[in-house]
């Protein structure tokens, strides 16, 4: 068997995109081995689980980057209004301004979700928790914090959507400004 020099994040990146294209069903082997450049047994190897393990440290993956660049610094920059723009701006980039699809969503609303609904909800409730954190530091109530938490975190949900079925990431960016300015409103 060929050895890959391929690192296992650049494998992980392209078997998201494959995921996020054709979801979790519908992404057969012959697509992920296309993205990926390994053949059936060099994913066995590396993914002895097969599809279902390639799925779990996919979105394993991409829980550590929101942890990383959304969940930690909202709990823990010294100014939360500072820690909700680069919230903002870190979904922004990482979305590609609404032309790439949130997988994690992708999950949630496909038949997979039973296989994943734990990593799911953790993804959504980690991002509502995180954001509610900084907005009681900010002075919100707790209630108020975890309404407002939600609401944006389903704005920014909502508008990958439309963005994605309008073709136009103006909708993304405006709807993130809009956004953040609702939130930080007293």
């Amino acid at each position: 068997m060929a050895k890959t020099d391929t690192p296992r994040d650049d494998i992980l990146a392209a078997l998201a995109e494959v995921f996020r294209a054709h979801g979790y069903e519908g992404a057969t082997l012959a697509l992920i081995s296309e993205a990926t450049g390994l053949g059936k047994g060099s994913l066995y190897n590396f993914f002895p689980g097969g599809k279902e393990q390639m799925a779990d440290e996919v979105l394993a993956a991409i829980d550590r980057w929101f942890v990383d660049r959304i969940y930690t610094p909202l709990r823990t920059a010294p100014d939360p209004v500072q820690g909700i723009a680069d919230m903002y701006a870190a979904t922004n980039d990482y979305f590609r301004s609404g032309q790439r699809v949130c997988l994690v969503g992708v999950v949630a609303l496909g038949a997979s979700r039973d296989l994943f609904g734990e990593k799911v909800k953790d993804y959504f409730a980690g991002w509502v928790d995180a954001l509610a954190a900084a907005l009681r530091r900010y002075g919100d109530n707790r209630a108020e914090a975890r309404r407002k938490a939600e609401h944006a975190v389903l704005e920014i949900q909502g508008a990958l959507v439309l963005a994605r079925a309008f073709n136009d990431a103006k909708v993304f960016s405006r709807a993130l400004r809009e956004s953040e300015q609702r939130l930080l409103a007293q």
